[in-house]
């Protein structure tokens, strides 16, 4: 297992959609391992591929809480098939946007289909923090980030902060 670069906008592969895996084998296996190292080592509760550069439908989550046994979860091609109409709203952060986080509404529950790391096709139903997060990892995999739920003003400001600290590394905000 190795840990992976996250990377972060404007990088334009965050946009781009990734492409269906065909077969689960032996470089997926290490891909979704590595991406659970990528995760943990960053703090997230998700992370999809196409964040380390990898243009391939798979992404990973763990959202229980840190004091909690870790329940990693793994989804290869997943689709969603069914959303509610209730919605919730998080703040939700990401990786690959640092240090930003937005009040975004997403439908409350949701059921996908997904194959797993053993190559079977499952379904699975959920709501709350799971449902919002692999919505938003999905949502990745489509090349669409939170931050295309903001205005154009609001999304090129965020970008422009972003870009500013990866051109002054050592800068301190205090």
């Amino acid at each position: 297992m190795s840990i992976k670069d996250i990377i972060t906008v404007p990088d334009e592969t965050l946009k781009k959609i990734s492409k269906p895996v065909e077969k689960v084998g032996e470089n997926e296996k290490k891909l979704i391992n590595d991406l659970f190292e990528t995760m943990y080592n960053s703090n997230g509760i998700g992370l999809a591929a196409v964040q380390v550069g990898i243009l391939r439908r798979i992404l990973v989550i763990d959202v229980s809480n840190k004091d909690e046994k870790k329940e990693p979860l793994s989804f290869i091609n997943p689709i969603i098939k069914k959303v509610s109409d209730d919605t919730s709203i998080y703040e939700e952060g990401c990786l690959s946007i640092p240090d930003t986080f937005i009040e975004i509404e997403r439908p409350k529950i949701c059921e996908v289909e997904y194959i797993d790391i053993d190559g079977k096709v499952k379904n699975l139903k959920c709501d709350g923090l799971l449902s919002t997060c692999l919505q938003h990892e999905i949502n990745h995999l489509d090349g669409k980030l939170i931050i295309d739920h903001l205005s154009k003003l609001k999304k090129d400001l965020i970008i422009k902060k972003i870009s500013k600290l990866k051109k002054n590394p050592d800068r301190i905000i205090v």
